[in-house]
């Protein structure tokens, strides 16, 4: 049988929330490659290689992936959440455009549901008019990229979701994204800390800017900040469908 390599979304942590396409490709596969945490879900069984590693070698993973497959072996890279929101498949892309003979392996990507959909659902439907995601870890991209782009999706009045929000390594970039989030929208627009969602540990708060703490994330979090009309209606949080230009900055 010829090798090939599926980049999977494993979900936001429940069992249940893994779709039947990806379990069929765990099912079939010889090698598993992913970081520690997310390999650690897939079950052992006869004849299933696990491979695990850090978080930072993204590109020796896919690089591995696609050497495997080239030996006529089944790969699944695994990924939390969905494999194409700052996670595995784009990595896996950069290392096939690096290496063209890996052009001629057969890839798939398997969607999965993302941290902050999932997040999303448990408080109702804040991110239910136009909204944007972005990953505050500056591992990839200078901060005051992260900032540039915060200030201006602000401005724009998107509803935001925010990845990888408060590490040990730089506790303080979250307390300075509070304040530009203070500056920008005020301090009565609602945030949302979503925190290991779906799982025994899940934890959400709903707050108000003016009330919101670094120490309220963590990397376990996902971070939502509702736009202008976003709004409580008794215990859940939404933004309703229509907008106006009377949130936006120019």
């Amino acid at each position: 049988m010829s090798g090939w390599v599926v980049v999977a979304g494993l979900g936001p942590g429940a069992e249940d929330l893994v779709t039947p396409e990806v379990r069929a490709a765990l099912d079939q596969a010889t090698d598993i490659v992913g970081y520690i945490p997310y390999v650690a879900r897939i079950a052992p069984r006869p004849g299933l290689r696990l491979h695990s590693s850090d978080n930072r070698v993204e590109l020796d993973r896919a690089r591995h992936a696609l050497e495997m497959a080239a030996q006529g072996l089944r790969v699944v890279i695994v990924s939390s959440g969905d494999p194409g929101v700052f996670a595995m498949a784009s990595a896996l892309f950069e290392q096939v455009e690096a290496s063209p003979e890996a052009a001629q392996t057969e890839i798939r990507i398997l969607p999965g549901i993302t941290a902050m959909l999932a997040a999303a659902a448990r408080v109702g439907a804040p991110l239910g008019h136009d909204f944007c995601a972005i990953n505050l870890s500056d591992n990839l991209k200078p901060f005051a990229l992260v900032e540039h782009r915060l200030r201006h999706a602000a401005r724009g009045d998107f509803a935001m979701a925010f990845y990888n929000p408060r590490s040990k390594a730089r506790p303080h970039q979250f307390a300075r994204v509070l304040d530009i989030l203070r500056e920008e929208c005020g301090p009565d627009r609602l945030i949302i800390f979503a925190r290991a969602v779906s799982t025994a540990q899940e934890a959400v708060q709903v707050v108000t800017l003016d009330q919101a703490t670094p120490e309220m994330a963590d990397m376990r979090t996902v971070v939502l900040v509702g736009n202008s009309a976003t709004r409580r209606t008794g215990d859940w949080v939404y933004t309703p469908r229509g907008a106006t230009l009377s949130g936006v900055t120019p």
